[in-house]
């Protein structure tokens, strides 16, 4: 089985939970505050070391109590934090604000912006790893990553969230890339809504493709996931569930999908889990502790 390296962010998350978001200029009243470790690297790191994922996670935390709070977290969820080292400022951090099962999120980089090409280049990736990373640390960061990982023989996984423009060159290392409706419509320079069919987001998925044999996995929530596999398009039915809280749903699907990649699970059947894993965090408040344990996606999986 290969290992998941997960080069990201790891941030706390601060929710304020209350019955709708506000308008701009407007305060509304909440009901509670939580906080809950996070940040889209932290919870990809979660996601598949759950899952039972031999997991790395490459990143900076703050000198400071959520620094703290988030080593000892990750570090009681398996996740190997020998590649997390400490940056002399604060620790990254999401304010997010959740009404009627959606959110409003803001996030501020803090010591993550300072994860650096240094961070990644000792990391001993192999072929048959899966190397995972996302937006929330500097580009050239991931493209040294990907870089290291495709030499060794290692998957390269990309989830280009949030949305930012990217080059070529790093678009191109990118073996599978996940990402939803919205971002795929932004890297490709094309409208794209929720309603749109399978055909038009297919063929902007294809104007979008750097090479031959990449994959791009394009999730759409409850309506499930759409697969261009270098010329094979193939779709993944949703789930239909009862949605308290999305937060990190994408990412326990990255995560997820890491994880059966590293145990060599084919692309069509780690899509399927990786669909199933994400319909059961939505059920639950929180990104990085909403994430299920392989038996809780066996179950659902054997459900039908």
């Amino acid at each position: 089985m290969g290992r998941v390296f997960v080069a990201g962010s790891i941030n706390m998350d601060v929710v304020a939970t209350a019955d709708r978001h506000p308008k701009v200029g407007e305060t509304v009243a909440g009901r509670e505050v939580l906080y809950f470790p996070g940040g889209k690297g932290a919870n990809q790191a979660v996601a598949a070391s759950r899952l039972g994922a031999k997991t790395t996670l490459i990143g900076r935390l703050g000198r400071d109590a959520f620094g703290a709070e988030l080593r000892a977290f990750l570090g009681a969820q398996g996740v190997d934090l020998g590649s997390v080292r400490e940056a002399n400022t604060h620790s990254g951090t999401a304010i997010i604000t959740v009404a009627a099962s959606d959110n409003t999120i803001v996030v501020i980089p803090g010591s993550n912006a300072l994860v650096g090409a240094d961070d990644v280049a000792d990391v001993p990736l192999t072929k048959g790893d899966v190397a995972v990373s996302q937006f929330e640390i500097p580009l050239p960061t991931i493209a040294a990553f990907f870089q290291r990982a495709r030499a060794a023989g290692a998957t390269t996984v990309l989830n280009p969230a949030p949305a930012q423009k990217m080059s070529g060159e790093l678009l191109a290392l990118v073996d599978i890339l996940v990402l939803n409706e919205t971002e795929l419509g932004y890297l490709a320079g094309a409208e794209l809504s929720d309603g749109d069919e399978a055909a038009k987001i297919f063929a902007v998925a294809r104007q979008l493709q750097a090479r031959a044999d990449q994959t791009i996995c394009i999730t759409l929530g409850k309506r499930g996931v759409l697969a261009l596999a270098a010329s094979e398009e193939f779709a993944v039915p949703g789930r239909a569930v009862k949605a308290v809280d999305t937060t990190g749903a994408g990412d326990c699907f990255v995560g997820a999908l890491a994880s059966q990649l590293a145990d060599g699970v084919p692309l069509r059947a780690a899509l399927a889990f990786a669909n199933a894993a994400a319909s059961i965090s939505v059920q639950r408040m929180g990104a990085g502790p909403s994430m299920p344990t392989a038996a809780e996606v066996a179950a659902v999986l054997g459900a039908g």
